[in-house]
């Protein structure tokens, strides 16, 4: 029997396992929506605006691990994608975005509502589509897909013509997919794998830093067995929090312009540096000249181009983080069991536990609500088992200090792109792929406001989500470097017209809260918490509280500004 393309579509997306659908409708797409009530078992999300649609399915994937899936329309709908797009391109997070477009025909013409869509997000997509014959929808569908989750994940997008969802044709699901021109590497090279480790074997300063790569790859465990196997102690990038135990004996915390005194210090002091699923980002490395100068590096990675792109290799390791951490234990475990792992790196150790000792983050107490203190009360309150989501800037920063994350998948941020306005629909996304757990946006008022709108959407589909907006009206982070680099020249960062944001949650009918005075923290929280009901809490924190540590641009990681 033949479908429409409508059709075939959704037919597709249910054969990919796709339970939940965030969209915005538009001409181009009428045919699509028309389907949609057909479909029960598709949940669809109506956001309020397109970048909402992409952030919530961006949540969504980095909360479950599956494949995020949004749906716009053509024109100013594709064109509101692209800010989301980039943001998961950055991280490498595995989306398919669905856009609409003209009819064919029209396409070139300056038609209502044309844009080239694919032409605007090649740069910022893993790969992109057009589909103009309806008998390639099912195996484009399938191979977007694939594209997606496979490798180095990435956002893939499908444009569809209008009237290729009005063709008919019949429904063939291709089950097996190859792409002639992409095979990733997953199987590591074991050569490479017995370097490494026989390098490991001759360090007595060595650490591991873990980027975001090991939670893509569900790694976790197996790096939590390397380190403690080998005795060898554990940073990660912002991307990689949770990777490992916050709460872990050998976690030495974030490392980077705002990281731990301990993972910077040791970074730059280590001897050997096996680096795993992180791409050494500007924010990570510091002064790059600089940067584990005495150190011989071990980079893993499924992405090829990622490896002495920034930073100069000794041992290059292509392949799939598990397969290469589970190798290296193997190796270990086999090859190397004459090595006194923890006798060799027992001084080691003692030092980088004196330097988490001498200078763990913290911060200086008064009579005002201290942004810190309010993530340490969330942590408690929440026994480090919530879903947070932040926006970018101060909040973001403060949220990956102080709160522990010991699990993957707990900690959902912008990090490549440092996209204000991220956090708040990434967590109906969250919140969407787990129903029963507590999902915590944290956000700066300034941030907060840039999707604000989608709390339109959270109270519509009751998502008990909790904002907590650490309200010193200010661009906080904007104001810091003003602040240290700039003669206190405090240039448009100044946000005294700000909306009543507990009046503002009740207009769109959630529950607002108002923390203005220390004493208010715990008890208002724990309501805020405890309801069932989406909610904002506005707590007004001191107004110049700044990030520290903090490696100013151009310095080398041990050259912090310390509180």
């Amino acid at each position: 029997m033949e479908l429409t393309g409508a059709q075939i579509l959704l037919e597709s997306l249910k054969k990919e396992g796709v339970d939940v659908l965030f969209g915005y409708p538009g001409g181009a797409v009428l045919d699509i929506y028309d389907e949609l009530p057909r479909h029960p078992d598709l949940k669809h999300i109506l956001v309020r605006h397109e970048q909402g649609a992409v952030h919530a399915a961006d949540g969504y994937a980095r909360a479950s691990g599956k494949v995020g899936v949004c749906l716009v329309t053509s024109g100013p709908g594709a064109t509101n994608t692209v800010t989301g797009i980039a943001t998961a391109y950055c991280d490498s997070i595995p989306l398919v975005v669905f856009t609409g477009q003209v009819p064919t025909k029209l396409i070139g013409n300056d038609a209502f509502q044309e844009v080239d869509i694919v032409g605007i997000t090649r740069p910022c997509t893993k790969h992109n589509f057009l589909v103009k014959d309806i008998r390639k929808l099912a195996k484009t569908i399938r191979q977007a897909f694939y594209l997606a989750r496979s490798g180095r994940p990435g956002p893939v997008l499908v444009d569809l013509p209008k009237d290729v969802m009005q063709a008919h044709a019949e429904f063939v699901w291709p089950e097996d997919i190859y792409m002639r021109s992409y095979n990733p590497t997953y199987k590591p090279n074991l050569n490479q794998l017995r370097r490494a480790v026989e390098v490991l074997a001759q360090a007595r300063r060595p650490m591991i830093l873990a980027g975001g790569g090991v939670i893509m790859s569900d790694a976790a465990d197996s790096l939590r067995e390397l380190a403690h196997a080998l005795h060898l102690p554990v940073s990660c990038t912002l991307m990689g929090l949770g990777a490992f135990p916050a709460t872990d004996d050998l976690w030495l915390g974030m490392v980077g312009m705002h990281g731990s005194y301990a993972a910077n210090m040791a970074i730059n002091n280590a001897d050997v540096l096996v680096c795993v699923g992180a791409r050494f980002d500007d924010r990570v490395t510091g002064k790059i000249s600089a940067f584990a100068s005495h150190a011989r590096i071990i980079h893993i990675d499924i992405d090829p181009t990622s490896i002495r792109k920034n930073v100069e290799v000794d041992v290059p390791v292509v392949g799939d983080c598990k397969l290469a951490l589970s190798g290296m234990l193997d190796i270990a475990n086999s090859k190397m069991a004459h090595v006194d792992w923890k006798g060799d790196h027992e001084s080691w150790l003692e030092t980088v536990a004196q330097w988490k000792q001498s200078k763990p983050f913290g911060y200086i107490r008064n009579d005002h609500i201290k942004p810190q203190h309010v993530i340490e009360e969330l942590y408690a309150l929440t026994g480090g088992e919530a879903i947070i989501t932040t926006e970018v800037g101060q909040n973001q920063m403060w949220a990956a200090q102080f709160y522990s994350f010991t699990r993957p998948r707990t900690l959902l941020t912008s990090g490549g792109l440092g996209t204000m306005g991220y956090g708040f629909p990434a967590s109906i996304g969250a919140q969407c792929a787990f129903p029963d757990r507590k999902v915590i946006a944290v956000a700066g008022d300034g941030s907060i406001q840039m999707n604000i709108q989608e709390l339109a959407t959270v109270v519509q589909y009751k998502l008990p989500i909790k904002v907590i907006i650490l309200n010193n009206r200010h661009l906080g982070m904007v104001r810091q470097w003003q602040e240290l680099f700039y003669d206190r020249n405090y240039s448009f960062t100044n946000m005294e017209a700000q909306p009543d944001f507990v009046k503002l949650a009740e207009a769109y009918g959630a529950e607002g809260y108002r923390i203005s005075q220390p004493g208010e923290l715990r008890p208002v929280l724990e309501a805020a918490l405890s309801s069932p009901h989406p909610a904002f809490v506005d707590v007004t924190v001191e107004r110049e509280e700044n990030v520290y540590p903090m490696v100013p641009a151009g310095a080398a990681l041990d050259e912090m500004l310390l509180v």
